[in-house]
This record gives C-alpha cells, sequence and structure tokens, in this order.
C-alpha cells in the first residue's frame, strides 16, 4: 500500500541504494594508484600478507577493523572511512538479498503488532 508518507520517503536522495554494489577494496585500490604505489609495497609497508591483502582489494575479504587501522597508519587516512565504506557495502549487499529482505518484512509486521 503506497501511502503519502512511502512515496515522500521513496524520493529522499538519502533512502537510495546503488545498484551496484562497490567494495570499499576498490577505492583502496584508487588510492594506491594515486600514490604511486604497488599493492605488495603497501602490505609489506602495513607488515601483513600480501594474499589475504589482495583478497581484500578484490572485495573477497572485508576490511576490518585491524585492517583499517593498519591503513591509518600507512595511507594518513582515517580508519573510520574505511570501516564507514564495509558497513554501508555490507548494508547494501544484505538488502539487495530478496530471501533476506522477506525475512525482515515478516519481523517488522510482527514488530508492528505489539
Amino acid at each position: 500500500m503506497n501511502t503519502t508518507k512511502n512515496i515522500i520517503e521513496n524520493k529522499i536522495a538519502n533512502n537510495m541504494t546503488s545498484s551496484m554494489l562497490i567494495h570499499p577494496g576498490e577505492m583502496i585500490k584508487d588510492e594506491i594508484i594515486a600514490r604511486g604505489m604497488t599493492q605488495k609495497e603497501l602490505a609489506k609497508q602495513m607488515g601483513v600478507s600480501y594474499t589475504v591483502f589482495n583478497e581484500i582489494l578484490n572485495g573477497k575479504r572485508p576490511v576490518t577493523t585491524e585492517y583499517a587501522l593498519l591503513l591509518e597508519a600507512a595511507l594518513g587516512t582515517n580508519a573510520s572511512i574505511w570501516i564507514g565504506l564495509q558497513a554501508d557495502y555490507n548494508m547494501q549487499k544484505a538488502k539487495q538479498d530478496k530471501s533476506f529482505m522477506k525475512r525482515l518484512e515478516k519481523i517488522r509486521k510482527i514488530a508492528a503488532v505489539f
């Protein structure tokens, strides 16, 4: 049912989600390139496995708090940026899971009764 509230909420730009997920690793890759570094150089500077770091950069692993802090130390970027981007990515990914969204809708309907 489309109420005025639903219509307004759907029109607000802040409620829009991208149909294309961009893992924060892609942005880290851009940062590495902009600095003229290689992935291997940065992994070595951070004291981490290149293989694991490469998996983060390719979206196969999340940017953990520890990696965000290592990036902060190595690049001078704020760790909270990387954590926030990962959280946003996780949220968008969950919202694209139709099965999970149906489950949420059921829970919301039950909760609305109380």
